[in-house]
């Protein structure tokens, strides 16, 4: 899988970039100063590097958890994300990724007990607050679990703090590190959901929606508290049917008493970000629909945005009770 590991000298002796190198006898090593000398060059084709992306292996300085922005939650008033990974193992057209960043191979983070001091710090200094930490915003959360061992190793850690709660963020099957623990009740595994005549069009190399279905059941089994994200909504035509027979297949598996939260938002992208995308993919039927730019975003029109967010949440509350409903107002 991966051909290629870069690993900054400072790290070259990590126990963990030890660890991920034996995995990996087969592959070129090359080491560099700072993984930006890699990571950050322009003159990088996105699209051609995210056939065969490489592993970079890199430490992090500083902005560690971060406040994350106005409008994104599921309920707590203080909400950060953090990103012990840059860039993702799959390769979702209306992904933001592709536009923030110039190239498409992935940056870990190894040093993880630095991520833990900020976020054990930030919780120290709120004892009396519930703060909601968000994993999986620039990579997903566990779609590498097997590389990196990141919620072999954060899942212990947050179980030290009485008001951290994690948040997982995935389209992945790979559960097997959480289904080999007991499970930790301020945890959500939240599960990105489309309906499968979408999925396959705009999520390539993700699992399909069955699989993501049997992933998520299994974790309900043994205890562990859902999240069901159905962001971003994707119009097409029959779009109605299509997210109507989602919800029916998704409702008709879970177990209410374990699903913590849903949330719902529309395609949305910056502006200068969806113009790099759009270059890198000019045929994309996703970017021909009806879009439009509207104070440095570009979103669908707002009547049919609109119109999307109410029958979706209309559909929705058919199953679930309003305080489990978190609609995305980014």
């Amino acid at each position: 899988m991966i051909e290629t590991i870069y690993i900054e000298e400072a790290v070259l002796q990590h126990p963990r970039v030890l660890d991920i190198v034996a995995r990996f006898p087969q592959a070129r090593k090359v080491t560099c100063g700072r993984y930006g000398e890699v990571f950050n060059p322009k003159a990088q084709n996105f699209r051609l590097q995210k056939q065969q992306p490489a592993l970079i292996l890199a430490e992090k300085y500083k902005n560690f958890a971060l406040p994350a922005p106005v409008g994104y939650g599921i309920g707590a008033t203080r909400n950060y994300y953090f990103s012990h990974m840059l860039n993702c193992l799959y390769d979702c057209r209306y992904c933001f990724l592709q536009g923030m960043y110039q190239s498409a191979n992935y940056v870990l983070f190894v040093n993880y007990e630095d991520f833990q001091h900020d976020i054990r710090q930030l919780c120290f200094e709120s004892p009396d607050e519930n703060l909601h930490f968000f994993s999986g915003y620039d990579c997903d959360s566990l779609a590498l679990e097997p590389v990196t061992g990141f919620a072999e190793q954060f899942l212990p850690f947050f179980a030290t703090l009485p008001n951290a709660w994690l948040e997982l963020r995935t389209k992945s099957t790979q559960v097997r590190s959480l289904l080999s623990r007991e499970p930790l009740p301020r945890c959500i595994v939240a599960f990105s959901l489309s309906p499968e005549e979408i999925a396959e069009k705009v999520e390539a190399k993700a699992p399909s929606l069955e699989r993501r279905l049997d992933a998520l059941c299994k974790l309900q089994e043994q205890g562990w508290q859902i999240g069901l994200r159905f962001d971003p909504l994707i119009y097409q035509s029959g779009y109605k049917a299509q997210y109507l027979r989602l919800f029916e297949q998704v409702f008709s598996r879970i177990d209410l008493n374990l699903l913590h939260s849903v949330s719902l938002g529309v395609f949305r992208l910056p502006e200068n970000f969806f113009k790099k995308v759009h270059k890198l993919y000019p045929e994309e039927k996703l970017f021909a629909g009806p879009l439009v730019s509207q104070q440095g975003m570009v979103s669908y029109k707002q009547e049919l945005e609109q119109e999307m967010m109410h029958y979706c949440t209309e559909q929705l509350l058919n199953y679930i009770p309003a305080d489990k409903f978190f609609p995305c107002t980014l």
